[in-house]
């Protein structure tokens, strides 16, 4: 008899991608078979994935980007894609499917929704995505990675917490060297996709740090590639050690090594930042659907294991004092550490798993 598959759907940004992998990673140690449905952007992040992740790339769209003909366009790009789901799923009868947000997520949870196929949604931010919330109503399950989230009236939702990658729980709760008169790391992350501003303010807020702080610090800087060239000549003028780069395949590693890190507030983003344990500075996208990094990064803000500092108020001379109150204050620093780590679910993506099995077991109510 065949193993049980499932497939797996997600949108084209890490923040969708790194939860899906580690689902991924699990169910295939419990002997499922798993399939990845993706557009051409997300299948950028699935470098990392377990080779036995058969890769399909859906054509969807979103009506985010482009002009007024493209945006035209995407109702008919995403029925062509239903379509083939639909066919496709006809064919292997997955015994669930789950989606974890992003319009090339619509396909496969489409089909499965009209062929009555067990399914469900994983909700990374505490308030639903736009897709996640169009088939809320419509599934079996949601589970939800930050709590509370904002859910519809009548749905409810299981707080499982975000799956992290096996690469991430390899560092879970690393021994933390708390800054001080010696070489200390600063990580500094703008989610998978980058962020200008971390680009503009991060580089001259830690050249305002005294200089003998200065001279200790070395910079881990993720940076897009237009802005990458003069973040990483700002630090160099600035005499400040730094690695600029548009995407670090080993940021557990780096995030573990760090006195400090400082981030967006991607759902992912604090999920690692939590399981590994680290203070941090948290800048939210303020354009985010619903406010929803701001909701992310409460949790972290109100245990007291990051500092928050919004859009409107992040200057490099804010910013510089908010690194300096971490980096001057070992024992502060210290107990931040201690504080993220109380917030982190290194057991999520086995709940997550857990929840899909038993599903598979009851089947679709609708």
């Amino acid at each position: 008899m065949a193993s049980p598959l499932l497939i797996i759907a997600a949108g084209g940004t890490g923040g969708h991608m790194f939860p899906a992998q580690a689902l991924a990673e699990v169910m295939l140690a419990r002997g499922w078979r798993v399939k990845l449905s993706t557009d051409a952007r997300g299948a950028r992040y699935t470098g990392n994935f377990p080779t036995d992740v058969e890769i399909t790339q859906v054509r969807s769209a979103t009506f985010a980007r482009g002009g007024a003909l493209a945006k035209a366009t995407v109702p008919f790009k995403i029925g062509a894609g239903v379509i083939r789901a639909v066919m496709r799923m006809m064919r292997e009868k997955p015994a669930v499917v789950v989606g974890f947000g992003g319009y090339p997520s619509i396909p496969a949870l489409a089909a499965a929704t009209l062929l009555r196929r067990p399914r469900m949604i994983h909700e990374q931010n505490g308030v639903l995505g736009r897709v996640n919330a169009l088939f809320a109503p419509r599934v079996d399950a949601v589970a939800c990675g930050t709590w509370p989230t904002k859910l519809p009236d009548g749905v409810e939702g299981v707080h499982v917490g975000n799956p992290v990658r096996s690469t991430v729980l390899d560092r879970a709760g690393a021994s933390y060297i708390p800054p001080g008169d010696y070489p200390m790391e600063v990580l500094v992350m703008g989610g998978s996709q980058g962020a200008r501003i971390l680009s503009d303010v991060v580089p001259p807020a830690i050249a305002g740090l005294p200089m003998a702080m200065i001279k200790n610090i070395r910079v881990s800087h993720q940076a897009r590639e237009e802005d990458g060239q003069r973040v990483a000549d700002y630090y160099a003028q600035a005499g400040i050690d730094a690695d600029v780069q548009p995407f670090f395949e080993d940021v557990p590693r780096r995030m573990s090594e760090a006195q400090l890190v400082i981030s967006r507030a991607g759902a992912s983003s604090v999920a690692d930042i939590s399981c590994i344990g680290r203070p941090s500075i948290l800048i939210p996208f303020a354009a985010a659907t619903g406010d929803h990094q701001t909701a992310n990064a409460r949790g972290l803000v109100e245990a007291g294991a990051a500092i928050m500092v919004p859009e409107d108020t992040a200057t490099p001379e804010n910013v510089t004092a908010q690194i300096e109150s971490i980096l001057g204050n070992p024992d502060g620093a210290l107990q931040m550490t201690l504080a993220a780590l109380s917030l982190g679910k290194p057991e999520a993506a086995e709940a997550l798993a857990q929840m899909v099995q038993d599903l598979a077991q009851k089947g679709s109510r609708t």
